[in-house]
């Protein structure tokens, strides 16, 4: 039986969803570089680039606008459909937004540990929140929430790698280069992102290679409990948990996760990474979320290592989203205290990587 040929209006539905959601990126001035003042010590020139000024305020902007371009255009979003997405939060967000630019229904799965403000953002953004107790639960339920109002599961976790051009058009990859081009290092030596679904590390790390870079390695920095690291190093994963950091780390391998285009990866303490949260705030006013704490660790670790070798060069990371989604979480002592969290342990060793570019190990 031939299946049912969209209409003249479901095709003009779909070119105009395409056409709003383009304008979006349009508009928007790309994010900014920013050259962060480390201390004279250090051989190595330190870039962030800040995914928090995004429309959605973090990195998961680009990710549900290329999600929303590819569920269009490959036929699965249609007038009407109603959008699933399994998510720890940030992705949601940006997906709501371009739900509601289209007129579409937008319903969140994601876990009941969320921080209160991503919930609250999604629903001021015209979603609904699905909470489940169990994290795992998250893919299944929304298959079936999707299944059940006959619309479409996102499932950034499967799509990210494949819904990025990662030749370019734009991604994050061409936007830095582009933005380096003129600094004293313009082909840095290190990139340092975490990885949650594993689409924003797939396609810098095959961008690097498309573009014949063998002077540039990638970085995945990854927290505790995470099934990404023991993945990419061949270990047994032992116990997992997911991940504390919300947006990064997960309890499975991902398919987006592509670990072959990783030349390193760092395992680091959910504790450290709030400590280098924090220490990014006092030293530069930046005020962002635990998994741009998760990236600075790493991109301090890799830049001591090049000051102990007297190597010069630049090392570039992402401000993934902002402090204010995590008032109640990650930057509140009593959340901390109640997870077991203490990121005093940390604060000395990150404090001396930044002004004295020694590491000690913790």
């Amino acid at each position: 039986m031939m299946a049912r040929m969209p209409s003249a209006s479901d095709r003009q539905w779909v070119t105009d969803a395409v056409r709003l959601i383009q304008g979006d990126a349009h508009r928007s001035a790309d994010t900014h570089l920013i050259r962060v003042p480390l201390p004279e010590a250090h051989t190595v020139d330190l870039y962030l680039k800040d995914e928090s000024t995004h429309p959605t305020g973090s990195l998961k902007h680009r990710l549900a606008r290329s999600l929303f371009l590819h569920g269009l255009v490959d036929g699965q979003i249609r007038s009407g459909t109603t959008i699933v997405e399994a998510s720890s939060g940030s992705t949601a967000v940006s997906e709501a937004y371009f739900a509601r630019m289209i007129g579409l229904p937008f319903v969140a799965v994601m876990a009941a540990t969320t921080s209160p403000e991503k919930i609250t953002l999604i629903e001021r953004t015209g979603g609904t929140c699905h909470l489940v107790e169990d994290p795992t639960t998250v893919y299944a339920e929304a298959q079936r929430l999707a299944d059940e109002a006959g619309g479409t599961y996102l499932d950034q976790f499967t799509n990210a790698e494949r819904a990025t051009d990662w030749r370019g058009n734009n991604n994050i990859a061409e936007s830095i280069f582009e933005q380096l081009a003129r600094e004293p290092h313009p082909l840095p030596r290190w990139v340092v992102v975490g990885a949650g679904t594993g689409g924003t590390s797939a396609t810098i790390g095959r961008f690097i290679r498309y573009q014949a870079n063998a002077t540039t390695e990638l970085c995945v920095v990854d927290p505790e409990g995470s099934a990404f690291h023991p993945a990419w190093a061949g270990e047994e994963p032992g116990p997992l948990h997911g991940s504390r950091i919300e947006g990064i780390g997960r309890p499975r391998v991902e398919p987006s996760f592509r670990p072959d285009v990783i030349d390193a990866m760092i395992r680091v303490p959910d504790a450290a990474s709030v400590a280098a949260m924090r220490l990014l705030n006092d030293r530069t006013g930046i005020q962002a979320g635990p998994s741009t704490g998760t990236n600075i660790y790493g991109a301090l670790q890799l830049a001591c290592a090049m000051a102990a070798r007297g190597e010069r060069g630049s090392i570039v990371s992402l401000v993934c989203d902002r402090s204010d989604r995590y008032a109640a979480t990650h930057w509140s002592p009593d959340w901390l205290t109640a997870h077991g969290l203490d990121p005093t342990p940390y604060a000395a060793s990150l404090a001396s990587a930044w002004d004295s570019a020694t590491w000690h190990t913790d």
